[in-house]
């Protein structure tokens, strides 16, 4: 019951104004209702955790249901077949992130798949490996400064990778491990500077970017005080 009343919720929200406005913004607008993340998060708040509830919504194909999947799955009862079966389902850029910050990076996979994800050549499960490092990188407050270090390489090794949703997250995950501590943010600054000087427009600005946030005045005060 609780599934038919939650579609039927996002149907009853649906603006097609708003789909209209996603699509400039390039996420897909297949099977889309056009219903904002703030009022998915309040249908989520009203409902516990629910493992096989967020299955039945995945499995709609209906993009406010998967996201809204992502956000009441219970991290402990994730499988990786589970994690492997949804990032292969990945069709737009939004529900690939919206799945890494609210489930993905709280389960036990979470620095597995970020290495895994970044091998792979199809641009939405590429790009998840790369929003998993940034989202570890700001919330993973216990993890230790050498559980960073192997993404080092790896950010160097796409930083050419010139598709737009990849060299974002690239760019995104670089700078938010430079923003966690001192230590790290030398270490991301020895790192841009490296792909800075690669024989690639989306390296070069990956650079430029990160290392203007990460020396900027303001980042460099928080971290040392």
């Amino acid at each position: 019951m609780q599934y038919d009343d939650i579609l039927g919720k996002l149907e009853s929200l649906s603006d097609p104004k708003t789909v209209e406005d996603m699509t400039r913004f390039g996420i897909n607008p297949e099977n889309t209702y056009g219903v904002s993340v703030p009022n998915l998060r309040k249908i989520a708040k009203e409902r516990k955790r629910n493992h096989t509830l967020a299955q039945q919504l995945w499995a709609s194909n209906i993009h406010e249901a998967q996201i809204l999947a992502s956000m009441i799955d219970d991290p402990k009862m994730v499988t990786e077949e589970q994690i492997e079966r949804w990032v292969n389902d990945f069709n737009s850029w939004d529900i690939c992130d919206q799945c890494c910050m609210n489930l993905f990076e709280k389960t036990k996979f979470a620095y597995q798949k970020a290495v895994e994800w970044s091998y792979n050549n199809k641009e939405f499960i590429k790009r998840a490996g790369f929003v998993m490092m940034a989202c570890l990188a700001v919330r993973d407050k216990k993890a230790d400064d050498k559980q960073f270090e192997p993404f080092f390489p790896i950010i160097m090794r796409e930083a050419s990778d010139n598709r737009n949703f990849v060299k974002k997250a690239v760019n995104w995950s670089l700078r938010q491990i430079g923003k966690r501590n001192l230590s790290l943010n030398k270490r991301t600054l020895e790192t841009a500077r490296e792909i800075q000087k690669m024989d690639s427009k989306s390296a070069k600005w990956i650079a430029s970017d990160t290392i203007r946030e990460i020396t900027s005045q303001a980042v460099l005060a928080r971290l040392r005080s």
